[in-house]
């Protein structure tokens, strides 16, 4: 008995020190100022969005795979007499082990969903909803992924519609020349118990293209171009007149040397978002510009600093829609500090 009882002490602490654990930390700062003139446009308000997001966050790393993490996300808007204007929960668990990546819990979106294009997620997504609440899975081979994702945006009650987003997006590499996809389905359900038949919409919008990139292979540091085929899929299922399909070309290309660059994007074909004096920002999280038809932004930027754990961007954009020219200016920082390996 007491040999036996020896072996199963000795296996014991053999198995907690094989166990190794980790605590980590996180500490990020993103101060943002985005100035939107758009005045007289009859797709887009004019406005002004300041604030500074405080993204404190702890955990533990196990087995060099397994990963807890929680935290909050402060939200201060400048101007506003509260300390706290909107607060959000961080909390997850995350394995990974190359080629694959698991989350499941709510977590930064920047994390997952940062190449979608600004056609399915406007910029002030990433101000006012920066957390994903709901599952991430990807598998990745070095440049080359393929993923899929669960958002459940908003919970069902008196006065709020249930939604959730589905949507999966990919990369394949074959030397210069990609390939590459990105999608969402939004479902937008009713509330509980409606006074009145409320519509359920369902919103698909998928863009699959084809691209060069000829970064660091000539004089530029980022030479990047790509062109691919947008389709935005829509009902309301109880007017019952079926899906409204609007298509459209979209163009984009990045050239970059040393701290500045450009990004033009370019838009040609129908306008999207069919029901969106409905339900505005509610049912669509792409910018609303996009509604015009023919568009084209272009963005010139200066990285005052870019390190690993400091980026400081300032933008100056033209947008062309609607026959005008709008302006747009935004200055952003971001501090991301962190004892990970």
């Amino acid at each position: 008995m007491r040999v036996s009882f020896f072996f199963l002490l000795l296996s014991s602490v053999i198995s907690l020190e094989s166990f190794s654990q980790d605590l980590f930390w996180k500490a990020q700062l993103f101060p943002f100022f985005d100035n939107v003139e758009f005045s007289n446009s009859e797709y887009k308000i004019p406005q002004t969005m300041s604030g500074i997001q405080v993204i404190p966050e702890i955990g533990l790393k196990w087995d060099s795979v397994h990963l807890i993490g929680t935290g909050v996300n402060l939200l201060h808007e400048f101007g506003s007499s509260e300390p706290v204007d909107k607060l959000y929960l961080t909390a997850y668990y995350e394995f990974n082990r190359k080629p694959f990546r698991f989350l499941m819990g709510s977590f930064p979106r920047e994390n997952v969903l940062d190449k979608y294009p600004r056609i399915f997620f406007q910029d002030s997504i990433s101000y006012y909803r920066p957390n994903i609440n709901g599952i991430f899975w990807e598998i990745r081979s070095q440049d080359d992924y393929f993923n899929v994702w669960l958002d459940w945006t908003t919970q069902v009650s008196q006065t709020v519609r249930e939604s959730f987003f589905m949507g999966f997006s990919g990369r394949f590499n074959a030397g210069v020349l990609y390939f590459r996809h990105f999608g969402y389905m939004f479902h937008f359900a009713g509330t509980l118990d409606p006074l009145y038949n409320e519509a359920l919409h369902d919103n698909g919008l998928f863009l699959t293209s084809a691209g060069i990139d000829l970064s660091g292979k000539t004089i530029l540091d980022v030479l990047d171009i790509n062109a691919g085929w947008a389709t935005g899929v829509e009902r309301a299922r109880a007017d019952k007149n079926g899906w409204f399909v609007n298509n459209g070309l979209l163009i984009e290309t990045r050239v970059g040397y040393k701290s500045i660059g450009i990004l033009n994007s370019l838009y040609l074909g129908e306008g999207q978002m069919t029901f969106y004096a409905d339900h505005l920002n509610d049912l669509y999280w792409g910018d609303p510009i996009y509604r015009a038809g023919n568009y084209n932004r272009s963005d010139f930027y200066i990285n005052f600093i870019r390190s690993k754990n400091v980026n400081l961007n300032l933008t100056y954009s033209l947008h062309f829609a609607e026959g005008r020219m709008y302006h747009e200016q935004f200055l952003k920082v971001s501090v991301n500090l962190n004892n990970l390996n």
